[in-house]
C-alpha cells in the first residue's frame, strides 16, 4: 500500500472492508483506499490523477451523478455499475453497488465528492453467512437436545434386549438372532448420537497453530487412501502467520472437507485426472457472523468433481444432509461446528468442474 498519498483526513477509509474514492466534481481520483487497490490491483499513487469514470463500462451514469451531487441538486444516489479490473481487460467486470456522497470541499473551496463501491456479491455472501450462521445455531441447538432426547431410550431398548437374549439362550435360536439385532442397532444409533454431540463435550486444547501444517498433515492422510488418479496440489501463501486453535479439531475440520472432496471426484479418480486444491490466502477486514476482524485466513479447498447437487447446495451444513450414496450428512455439520468454534465459518461455493469450500478463520 502507498502510504505517501495519505491526507490525514481520509486515513479512517483504509480501514473500512468495502472500496471508497474521494473524487471532485468531474471525477478525477483525488483519493482511493486500501480495498479500491485491492480491487483493482493498483497501487494508490497509479490511481489518483485518473479519472473514476474511465474504470466504469458504462460512465455516463456516474459522470451525471457526480454533477448533480457537486452541484447540490441532491445529496447522494445509488444505483448499479460494472467496475473494470484496470490493465486486466480480459477479466470479467465486477459488478457493485455505487453510493455517491456529498461531503466537505477542499480547502481551496473546490467540491469534493465520496464514492462508496460494494461488491454485489459481496453483499450476498454476507446476507447467506448471517442466514447460514442463525440457521446453524438453530441447527445445533436442536440436534443437540433431540439428541439427548434419544439417547436415554436407546439405553432401555439395548438393555431391555440383552435380558431378552439371556431369558432365549436355551431358546429359538431365531428369537436369539432378533435380540442381537436390535443390540447393533441400538449401538449404532448410538454411535450416530454420539458423533452429533462430539464437538459439544471435548474441551478444546488450544495453542500455537500453523494452517500449512495442518494442510499437510491432511494432504498425506488423504493421499494414503487415494494414492493413484487423485493429484491435491498445494497454492499456500507462506507469510501467514501461527494463530490459536485446537490442532486436532482444525485437522478433523479439514480433512472432514477434503475426504468428502476425494469421495465425490470417485469417477475422475477412475480416469486419472481429478484434482484438489489447497490454497491459503490472506483476507482484510472481515465480517465473520457479525463480527469484524482486521485479518483473516482463508482457506480454500477446491476441487473439479461434479459439483453440490443444486437442491441441497443450501443445506450441506445441515445434520444428515448428504449428496453422496451411503453418506452420513454429518461431516460437513461437524467442520461447520468446529469452525464456528474457533470463531470462523465456512461457506461453499459449487458448479460442475470446480467446487470451492472456503474456510474463513479470524488472525490475531
Amino acid at each position: 500500500m502507498d502510504t505517501t498519498l495519505l491526507p490525514d483526513e481520509f486515513a479512517g477509509l483504509d480501514l473500512l472492508a468495502t472500496m471508497v474514492v474521494v473524487v471532485s466534481a468531474d471525477g478525477e481520483c483525488l483519493f482511493a483506499n486500501a480495498a479500491f487497490e485491492n480491487a483493482m490491483r493498483l497501487s494508490r499513487r497509479a490511481v489518483q490523477k485518473s479519472q473514476l469514470p474511465d474504470w466504469f463500462d458504462d460512465s455516463q451514469r456516474l459522470v451525471e451523478t457526480l454533477a448533480g451531487v457537486a452541484a447540490n441538486q441532491y445529496s447522494s444516489s445509488r444505483f448499479d455499475a460494472v467496475l473494470r479490473r484496470g490493465a486486466w481487460a480480459h477479466e470479467d467486470g465486477l459488478p457493485v453497488h455505487v453510493i455517491v456522497s456529498q461531503m466537505d470541499p477542499a480547502d481551496d473551496g473546490e467540491p469534493r465528492v465520496l464514492v462508496e463501491l460494494i461488491e454485489i456479491a459481496q453483499l450476498a455472501r454476507q446476507d447467506r453467512d448471517e442466514r447460514n450462521l442463525d440457521q446453524v445455531q438453530a441447527t445445533k441447538e436442536l440436534t443437540r437436545n433431540l439428541a439427548h432426547e434419544i439417547k436415554n431410550p436407546l439405553g432401555g431398548i439395548r438393555g431391555a434386549a440383552q435380558l431378552l437374549a439371556l431369558e432365549l439362550q436355551d431358546g429359538d435360536p431365531e428369537l436369539t438372532e432378533y435380540t442381537q439385532v436390535i443390540v447393533h442397532e441400538v449401538d449404532r444409533l448410538q454411535s450416530l448420537v454420539d458423533r452429533l454431540l462430539a464437538p459439544h463435550r471435548k474441551a478444546q486444547v488450544v495453542g500455537d497453530v500453523n494452517i500449512h501444517e495442518i494442510c499437510e498433515r491432511v494432504r498425506a492422510l488423504v493421499l494414503i487412501e487415494y494414492p493413484k488418479g487423485l493429484d491435491i496440489a498445494r497454492d499456500y501463501d507462506t507469510s501467514l502467520p501461527d494463530f490459536r486453535g485446537d490442532r486436532e479439531q482444525l485437522i478433523q475440520m479439514t480433512l472432514n472437507i477434503v475426504q468428502n472432496a476425494a469421495q465425490v471426484l470417485h469417477s475422475r479418480i477412475a480416469a486419472g485426472d481429478a484434482q484438489i486444491v489447497l490454497r491459503t490466502r490472506v483476507a482484510r477486514q472481515v465480517t465473520v457472523g457479525k463480527q469484524r476482524w482486521r485479518l483473516a485466513l482463508e482457506l480454500h479447498i477446491e476441487d473439479n468433481g461434479p459439483g453440490v447437487p443444486a437442491e441441497i447446495r443450501d443445506r450441506i451444513f445441515f445434520p444428515l444432509v448428504s449428496g453422496r450414496d451411503g453418506g452420513s450428512g454429518l461431516g460437513l455439520t461437524l467442520a461447520q461446528t468446529i469452525a464456528q468454534q474457533h470463531q470462523g465459518m465456512i461457506d461453499c461455493e459449487s458448479e460442475p468442474g470446480l467446487t470451492n469450500f472456503r474456510i474463513t478463520l479470524p488472525l490475531p
